[in-house]
């Protein structure tokens, strides 16, 4: 009885597909469960047309994540090279990883089976560094050189040395494309009958192999980036030791490392490389010497026996026509796997103290570290080549920077610090001299992640340009510089949300929208000199955009003013990303705004309309420097729509509900009539209104606090803010004597956009004054505390002479928001339990809020109409 070898080896390593929906079902619910994060980048076909993948190695779980990923995406199982050991026994567990396509890296047939698999339509990984990579330093060289191809190598444990990767992917792609290759000129060349031969060899059909052999083997180098790595402990450690004793100190730490990477949240980014193609290395002589090596061969076998061991020296020679090509083309996969490393800002602060240790500094102010650490951030994203971590491209990831608040910077230090590699002191950070000792490679994870940071970001040498750049800039950039930069993290705060939340999930609201001006913020400088004795600050209101008061800005810019347009959080985008944001957000934006004009003017006017007036004062009132002036108009304090006193009721009910499904849809917005369609949201988001709320009961609480000259504008029949608020707010601004409130004859909300009743000239006026006087920008405590104490300035006020709308009027349907841009007063009326039932179940009554329709005709607008931001870069947000 004849063995069939072939057979044994197909029932010893066949895939089960049961086993592997088994699998991918467990995957897909712990993926759910778990913290960590995977994001699969690259183009949406190049799975289902790639052959061969090579990953690197970092975990022991993410050997599984390729397969699953794959999988997923093409519904082929594929095969994955593993370790020997795993396989000495034949257990539960070797049966389970050759059930799921696993094939021992030993065993003798590996290279020719795989290729075998490939040809009926398989799909192989690889780990060409043949094991976990701890310390993730993969050049010999601690630094890429320009002009000169890296040498790449690794650690190996078992020979305590530096070794070059595996060729075995690159030997598998050559002899699987020479076969390609050869078959395919013999077949053109008038010998059909060797499709046919090898056909019955592969047990195959001729036509499935001459399509097989039609197609390119395609190569596709990926690389796997973790972000943070946290070294405290967890559940999993914990339980371990618990259960089994004391553990090892490599299985320690094992477990509190990718413990860490699965149970907190880490981000997981698997970055697919361009193609590498391996027949463009075979001329036209090669291609007749693969013909007839193919032809002699009996099996694929004869293709993959390595040159030495052939007894001929013509087949030597042919066989040298594939192991030429192997070191080059493994050298050039591993230069696309490592290009593709996702830099994050821990990359840059870890190898930016390493640069300061090389040149002998120990120590450095924190302000002049984190400063370079922003400007490396912004040097890297002008970089073409290189693939950035959303901690970088999303300016709210990083933007606490300036005031030591940002977290990914803090999570860094603070596990260096932990780990005794640094100390802060005296506002410095002391590099402490086990940063620089050697540590153990299975516990360097453990011991100094700062030097794995930085050994991963070596290949990348845009991240070397950018900090090698910043270094020589902190000491020479100018705040106007430092402004500029800080202007385009606005532009593109701008952009990444407006992606973000135009996902398709966010359709159902989005395409509702009605608002086309563009939602951006603006910055008009003066020419030439780019300076002004009087910048503005322009903060629109609730729901809309810059682009509501950009007439008012573009106006006062042609007198020579620097002028911001602030874009609040969550505005200018999609209702979804205002529902996700609070009152303190967008003082945030108000904040951010003033810091970047500052660096352009010698003083501040600040004019506010509705919302943006509230925020204006309540950011005046903690006396920000240089603030010379304040115009609030339409400024609420009191809300014509008694309705909204039901917001925290309909926002209780909202995060109640959030766990039900559609629930934010049916819960989470009201409908809006904008006076201003064009520049407002169709929607308003409750959770908005609610911090809507918050903020006015703020501005209430710190008027008194305001000692800066403060213009209020308030037209007398406004159909959203009551204006009787305009005198309420007067009386309670007792720490200024400079105030003056102006009642305009008019019947709108949008007294600025719309400029009623010469409510842009006002602000000119007001703004002309204080350019010509030397306002006090900032008194004294006790000054303001007397202040406070006398008697307020009297208040001058121009009344309209035609009477004002019945007190009965309300706005259209959404004074709910854009127009309804606010809350009731501080006091909010007790209801009884039956009324808050009815309440929430009725939506507090917000389907009837309108009243009559204005058909005044629509005022000129600002003609600057953009449908959606530019792309300022590929990679989409989180």
């Amino acid at each position: 009885m004849t063995i069939d070898f072939k057979q044994i080896e197909q029932e010893q390593f066949a895939i089960h597909p049961a086993a592997c929906e088994w699998t991918m079902r467990a995957m897909s619910v712990l993926r759910n469960r778990v913290d960590i994060n995977i994001k699969l980048y690259g183009e949406h076909d190049h799975l289902a047309q790639g052959d061969i993948f090579m990953f690197n190695h970092f975990a022991r779980f993410e050997t599984f994540i390729p397969q699953y990923l794959i999988a997923l995406e093409t519904g082929v199982y594929c095969r994955s090279v593993a370790s020997a050991e795993f396989f000495v026994e034949d257990n539960t567990l070797s049966k389970y990883l050759r059930a799921l396509g696993g094939v021992p890296n030993n065993y003798g047939r590996l290279l020719p089976f795989l290729a075998e698999e490939i040809l009926r339509g398989g799909k192989v990984v690889i780990f060409p560094e043949g094991g976990m990579v701890k310390d993730r330093r993969v050049m010999a060289d601690d630094s890429p050189y320009v002009g000169r191809k890296p040498d790449y190598s690794i650690y190996s444990r078992s020979a305590h040395q530096r070794r070059a990767h595996h060729t075995g992917a690159a030997v598998l792609a050559l002899g699987l494309d020479g076969f390609k290759t050869g078959l395919s000129w013999l077949v053109t060349h008038g010998n059909p009958d060797e499709l046919l031969r090898w056909a019955d060899l592969l047990g195959t059909s001729a036509d499935q192999l001459k399509t097989a052999i039609a197609k390119p083997t395609l190569m596709f180098p990926a690389n796997i980036t973790f972000h943070p790595l946290r070294v405290d402990q967890n559940l999993l450690a914990r339980g371990a030791e618990m259960f089994m004793g004391g553990l090892s100190p490599k299985m320690a730490e094992e477990l509190i490392i990718e413990g860490n990477l699965i149970l907190k949240e880490t981000d997981m980014d698997i970055r697919l490389g361009d193609p590498v193609y391996p027949h463009e290395r075979f001329n036209w002589l090669d291609q007749r010497l693969l013909a007839r090596m193919v032809r002699h061969a009996k099996t694929l076998d004869d293709l993959f026996r390595p040159a030495k061991d052939l007894p001929r020296l013509s087949d030597r020679v042919i066989q040298n026509t594939l192991t030429r090509h192997v070191h080059p083309l493994r050298d050039q996969c591993m230069a696309v796997m490592y290009s593709n490393i996702t830099l994050n800002v821990s990359h840059l602060a870890a190898r930016l103290m390493k640069m300061m240790l090389a040149d002998g500094e120990t120590e450095v102010d924190i302000d002049r570290f984190d400063k370079t650490i922003y400007l490396a951030i912004k040097n890297v994203q002008k970089a073409t080549n290189v693939h950035l971590h959303r901690g970088i491209l999303n300016p709210a990831a990083y933007i606490g920077i300036f005031d030591h608040k940002c977290p990914q910077i803090r999570q860094f230090i603070d596990s260096a610090v932990q780990l005794g590699l640094i100390e802060r002191r005296d506002g410095k950070y002391c590099f402490l001299p086990k940063l620089q000792a050697e540590a153990g490679f299975d516990q360097i994870r453990m011991d100094n992640p700062v030097m794995v940071y930085a050994n991963e970001m070596a290949p990348i040498q845009a991240a070397w340009d950018a900090l090698k750049a910043a270094r020589k800039q902190i000491g020479k950039i100018k705040p106007a510089e430092f402004a500029r930069l800080r202007f385009d993290d606005e532009m593109r705060a701008w952009q990444w949300n407006w992606q973000k939340f135009h996902r398709p999930q966010f359709a159902a609201i989005n395409d509702q929208e009605t608002a086309t001006l563009s939602g951006a913020p603006y910055l008009h400088l003066p020419e030439p000199s780019h300076h002004s004795k009087t910048g503005i600050l322009v903060v629109h209101g609730f729901l809309a955009s810059p682009a509501e008061l950009r007439n008012v800005g573009d106006r006062l810019a042609e007198q020579g003013h620097a002028v911001l347009g602030v874009r609040l959080a969550g505005h200018g985008t999609s209702p979804h990303d205002l529902q996700t944001r609070s009152w303190q957000d967008w003082l945030a934006s108000v904040q951010r705004g003033y810091d970047i004009l500052s660096a352009f003017c010698e003083q501040v006017v600040i004019v506010g309309f509705s919302t943006g007036s509230t925020l204006s004062a309540i950011f005046a009132a903690n006396h920000p420097p240089r603030l010379a002036g304040l115009v609030m108009a339409s400024t609420p304090l009191k809300f014509r729509n008694r309705n909204l006193m039901f917001v925290p009721l309909l926002y209780g009910a909202n995060k109640l509900m959030g766990w039900v499904p559609s629930a934010s849809e049916m819960l989470g917005f009201r409908p809006n009539q904008s006076e201003h369609p064009e520049i407002n949201y169709r929607h308003i988001p409750i959770n908005g209104l609610y911090h809507l709320r918050r903020a006015v009961a703020e501005m209430n609480s710190k008027l008194a606090h305001i000692d800066t000259p403060v213009l209020v504008l308030q037209a007398d029949g406004d159909q959203v803010v009551d204006p009787a608020s305009a005198n309420m707010i007067a009386r309670r601004l007792t720490g200024t004597h400079n105030k003056t409130v102006k009642m305009l004859p008019a019947d709108r909300h949008g007294i600025l956009n719309e400029d009623l009743a010469g409510a842009v000239d006002l602000v000119m006026e007001f703004v002309a004054k204080a350019d010509k006087t030397d306002l006090p920008v900032s008194d004294s405590l006790s000054n303001r505390a007397d202040r406070a104490a006398s008697p307020a300035a009297p208040i001058e006020t121009i009344k309209r002479v035609e009477p004002t709308p019945p007190a009965t009027a309300e706005s259209p349907e959404t004074a709910q928001a854009a127009r309804a841009h606010d809350t009731h007063d501080t006091a909010v009326a007790t209801l009884s339990a039956r009324d808050k039932s009815r309440a929430i179940l009725a939506r507090a009554g917000f389907s009837k809020l309108g009243t009559k329709k204005h058909t005044e005709p629509k005022q000129t607008l600002p003609t600057e109409s953009v449908e959606k931001p530019a792309n300022l870069n590929p990679v989409q947000p989180e």
